[in-house]
């Protein structure tokens, strides 16, 4: 192990243990250390960046690495991982797979297959929901992710305490290394919470939420909307639009349906004023349809 045991297993105390003993009793949420994510003999160092700036999107950092085939610290690993570097820089690397998980309690082995194995399979979503579980408990938890080319071999299988396999097409089943990390990772953070922000909060936007935005606006009242109708209806009368006469309830009624289909904003509504208001300006003679 290139880094010190000592410092690894005192972040695994002061992550787990340490919170959970102080939230026991008083009714706070209790601190859950994410899991390890353990890439196995990982061959490219771009991948191991990706998996890194993917670790980090949603709240992963212990980042373990298993023999990388070229080498560590590596060049294209720290540029890959771009601003996720800080995942890379305090990547703690391992000679063996048993060495990566001996303070672990539980982990899990990334696998499309679950190569005849007598072993619990979980989804993604499954597993973050089991890891965080156990997290609760103050239990150490990982991931094992083999390398690019063949995937965990089955003597590492065998050291895991159960097999994580995505949903993917039948036809098509061939992840990447970055692109399981991340599917996993989206599935842990899913269960930090049900309403978590979307996207990325910067000095000009608050992150989203999903539904519709409204920025410097709000939906449209009820009066609004009546004042547009009006507006629209009797310049549309006045064009001759609303022809025969017979159909023009069922006519209105569709227009007006098409706007509350839209939900419209405030804005909106003085938009379409305006844009009334300019067409008007040049009509066809009264009574004649509009083709």
């Amino acid at each position: 192990m290139v880094k010190a045991r000592a410092g690894s297993e005192k972040r695994a105390r002061a992550s787990t243990g340490g919170k959970a003993a102080r939230a026991k009793g008083t009714g706070a949420k209790i601190a859950v250390a994410p899991p390890a994510i353990i890439l196995v003999n990982p061959q490219l160092g771009e991948n191991i960046g990706f998996a890194a700036r993917a670790m980090a999107n949603f709240g992963l950092t212990d980042l373990r690495l298993v023999a990388p085939r070229d080498g560590w610290p590596n060049d294209k690993a720290h540029a890959a991982a771009a601003g996720a570097a800080f995942v890379v820089e305090q990547a703690t690397v391992y000679a063996s797979v048993e060495s990566a998980i001996g303070e672990l309690n539980f982990v899990l082995a990334s696998t499309a297959r679950p190569r005849e194995m007598v072993k619990t399979v979980l989804s993604p979503a499954s597993a973050a929901a089991e890891l965080r579980q156990r997290g609760q408990k103050a239990e150490r938890t990982g991931v094992l992710f083999g390398p690019e080319r063949s995937g965990l071999d089955n003597d590492t299988i065998a050291l895991a305490d159960a097999i994580l396999t995505a949903p993917v097409s039948p036809d098509f089943a061939s992840l990447s290394l970055p692109q399981a990390v991340l599917l996993f990772g989206y599935e842990w953070l899913k269960g930090e919470s049900a309403d978590l922000p979307l996207g990325r909060a910067t000095a000009f936007d608050g992150p989203a939420t999903e539904g519709i935005a409204f920025p410097d606006t709000r939906p449209a009242t009820k009066v609004e909307l009546l004042g547009l109708f009006k507006h629209l209806e009797a310049e549309l009368d006045h064009s001759g639009f609303l022809y025969p006469p017979e159909k023009r309830p069922s006519m209105v009624r569709a227009i007006r349906n098409m706007f509350h289909r839209m939900g419209a904003t405030e804005q909106d509504v003085r938009t379409w004023r305006g844009i009334v208001a300019s067409l008007s300006k040049q009509r066809p003679p009264r009574g004649k349809k509009v083709s």
